[in-house]
């Protein structure tokens, strides 16, 4: 295919990045994303009027999809995602959401632009041709490429040879990557991630009886003193499902992670903690009070699961995810991957991530290594690390031979996937 056809600067390709808590979509060139919209969907049905009712084809699945149509409730609306361990799950699901994204979001036709899809690096074959078929077949895409989100991330941050640390929602995980490939024999995960530190929280509150309601469900609150019980009224209204109501408390717990949460430069020591300077937090329901320790002890997990309950001895924290996998990969190329070591990922944003996991490589790296942790200053750009590999990758002219057009796929079928490696 000729750079002409979608290297122009008329026609921009557009850059979606799956991830298990958010759809990140935009343009190619751009900064950042145009919109991120949660991957969990509101899924109610309605039986249809003429219905059989022995027929369970008879009732209509609906969608509610986005932050404001989510947070409407149903009685019987359920949040359900559509991604599991990294990968799209339920393809319905994903075909409504590329349609509201494509309609109200990025206000674009779908078969005007090229698409660059990112994954994780364990997807499996048959979800790569679902998804390639999808894009061809239902929404014409002129011309789309699908590519590792740890290569990505790592272009972000201008390396092609990188150890990329990603640290998500459902888990953290470190992948080799060489000369824009992912060293699959290298990859190394951890299911301790953004929702395990999610449940130590609310853990926590739940021991303290502190009520976690949502500010959906609140008409009205008192200003309260510090500690002292909060005097709110409920919203009248339909009783939600569990499902939704754990959905709307994560928000709140999540709230807490990124205002409060911080990593401690050392192991764990409660006296240490102690001396740090306490941080203010209130609650929707107007709840208030100081949190001290408990900002640090929270997210050690992340780094030295040893000490918390439930969590087998065999589950490695960050630091040695990245030792791990570095010797598992061939002899030469290990000073790079030390080198490099690029972090990015949701919880990469909590306030001394990349300082711990520094200070516990240092102790671990062979001195003849060189070591050194690349981790972009704004946040944004830690939270959106794919996106912005994607948005850089799609707009280079040297990528413009490698789009898989739909002519190609027409004439070859599923089998130009293996360009995309």
């Amino acid at each position: 295919m000729s750079g002409g056809v979608y290297g122009g600067d008329e026609v921009g390709a557009i850059i979606f990045d799956v991830g298990h808590q958010s759809l990140r979509v935009g343009y190619g060139g751009e900064d950042c994303p145009k919109a991120e919209i949660p991957t969990s969907l509101g899924v109610w049905e309605d039986a249809l009027d003429n219905a059989d009712q022995t027929n369970p084809q008879s009732s209509k699945k609906h969608y509610n999809i986005d932050v404001t149509a989510i947070q409407v409730r149903r009685k019987d609306m359920e949040i359900v995602s559509m991604v599991k361990d990294g990968m799209i799950e339920d393809w319905d699901m994903f075909e409504h959401l590329a349609e509201y994204t494509y309609k109200q979001r990025l206000h674009a036709l779908s078969e005007h632009h090229p698409i660059l899809m990112s994954e994780c690096p364990w997807n499996t074959r048959p979800k790569r041709e679902k998804l390639l078929e999808l894009m061809f077949e239902k929404f014409n895409v002129p011309a789309m490429y699908i590519c590792k989100n740890a290569v990505l991330a790592a272009y972000a941050n201008g390396r092609s040879t990188a150890m990329v640390v990603d640290s998500g929602a459902t888990h953290t995980s470190a992948v080799p990557v060489h000369d824009g490939y992912v060293i699959t024999q290298g990859i190394v995960k951890s299911p301790l991630g953004g929702d395990f530190i999610t449940m130590q929280c609310r853990q926590f509150f739940e021991e303290k009886n502190i009520e976690l309601t949502p500010a959906c469900l609140i008409s009205s609150k008192d200003v309260v003193r510090e500690r002292d019980p909060p005097r709110w009224t409920k919203k009248p209204g339909l009783q939600p499902t569990s499902s939704w109501l754990n959905y709307m408390v994560r928000e709140v717990l999540q709230d807490f992670q990124m205002n409060c949460l911080q990593v401690a430069d050392n192991p764990y020591d409660e006296d240490a903690a102690n001396a740090l300077p306490m941080k203010h937090f209130e609650f929707p329901t107007g709840y208030n009070d100081d949190y001290g320790a408990i900002r640090l002890m929270i997210p050690e997990a992340l780094f030295d699961p040893s000490n918390v309950k439930g969590v087998g001895t065999s589950i490695l924290g960050v630091g040695p995810l990245v030792t791990t996998s570095v010797g598992m990969c061939d002899m030469d190329i290990r000073p790079s991957l030390y080198g490099s070591v690029v972090v990015t990922g949701g919880n990469s944003c909590l306030q001394g991530f990349s300082d711990r996991l520094n200070r516990d490589l240092a102790s671990k790296t062979p001195p003849s290594m060189r070591l050194k942790i690349i981790s972009a200053n704004s946040l944004n750009e830690r939270r959106f690390g794919a996106w912005i590999g994607g948005s850089i990758l799609s707009s280079l002219g040297s990528f413009q031979q490698m789009w898989l057009s739909r002519h190609e796929y027409e004439e070859s079928g599923k089998i130009i996937l293996d360009r995309c490696t």
